[in-house]
């Protein structure tokens, strides 16, 4: 089974195997490859990091391209066994993915806000995003949490599945090892300001595809598709990330709430454009609008990545052949 169409059915079978293990198991507690890839990615920082954007470009392609090439290596390894392709594909697939685990914290902090625990609602919120949770009232986590899980699922599902329909088990980890450098390093900070530019602008550009992706496919699964379309076609651009804003203002239109405004990352603070100007503010049922949104927005990046990788290889293997 050698054909690039045999191939990509192979990979699309352990695509749909690691969809479902992220699905029933979520992300593992102890000993993640993600975890393992940011302490290492860690400790190379502290050996390489200086003031500037040469070392932190150096360190950027050190560790994405040892995790390329290192899942290169194994792809071509068991390139020739379909089952251990499937069993490569699907563990890089439940690797990378974290729909389930988003969703739980986002639904966790949810429960909490629907019983008055304020203070466990703040204590919880970090697990989901960057954002200070100590000034936020229970309104203003919830429209938190919504905007995170819209980001996250662009972040954690559909663009890593996207690279994986591009580029089979390579792409998938060596997208997820750039997006967790940009968590480490990609902020604005004194100390990343210039070493962590490479990690940002890398992020963006990987990021790109996946993040309208995501939108368009927010807007399929939208109770309300013509509201997701005019938010998101309206407002998407005006976020200052170029691909969060796609997500987002998606997101709220489908679930049809505003998003967007001032945010509080510790000392730091930002004020954002509004997304969905004339929709209502969020309120704690929309938490769980919005995780089943998530879902149904993963369901169809899986089923695009499949068709997608499938219709990919097909072609290129005509071409090759003419």
């Amino acid at each position: 089974m050698t054909s690039p169409l045999a191939r990509a059915a192979v990979f699309a079978l352990g695509a749909v195997a690691g969809y479902a293990a992220d699905a029933r198991f979520a992300d593992p507690r102890r000993g993640h490859p993600v975890a393992l890839f940011g302490s290492t990615a860690t400790r190379l920082e502290r050996r390489l990091w200086r003031d500037d954007r040469a070392a932190g470009a150096g360190y950027t392609a050190l560790c994405v391209g040892a995790v390329a090439a290192g899942a290169l290596a194994l792809d071509r390894t068991v390139g020739r066994r379909p089952l251990g392709r499937a069993a490569l594909a699907a563990a890089a697939t439940w690797t990378v993915l974290g729909g389930t685990s988003l969703t739980r914290e986002a639904r966790t902090i949810g429960r909490s806000l629907a019983d008055g625990d304020l203070s466990a609602a703040r204590e919880r919120l970090p697990h989901l995003c960057g954002r200070d949770p100590s000034p936020l009232d229970g309104q203003q986590i919830a429209r938190a949490v919504v905007e995170s899980v819209a980001e996250n699922t662009a972040d954690a599902v559909v663009n890593a599945l996207a690279w994986g329909a591009l580029a089979g088990t390579p792409g998938l980890l060596a997208f997820r090892a750039v997006n967790t450098l940009d968590a480490m390093v990609g902020h604005r900070s004194p100390r990343y300001a210039r070493f962590g530019w490479a990690s940002a602008r890398l992020d963006d550009v990987a990021g790109w595809p996946g993040a309208r992706l995501t939108a368009l496919l927010t807007v399929a699964a939208a109770p309300h598709p013509r509201t997701a379309w005019r938010v998101w076609r309206r407002d998407g651009s005006s976020h200052p990330s170029p691909n969060a804003g796609q997500a987002e203002s998606a997101f709220a239109g489908a679930v049809g709430v505003r998003l967007g405004g001032t945010l509080r990352y510790g000392d730091r603070v930002e004020h954002r454009p509004v997304l969905g100007e004339e929709l209502r503010p969020v309120t704690v049922d929309d938490i769980e609008r919005a995780c089943a949104l998530s879902r149904r927005v993963g369901a169809l990046a899986l089923g695009t990545t499949v068709a997608g990788h499938v219709l990919l290889r097909a072609f290129l293997g005509k071409r090759g052949r003419a």
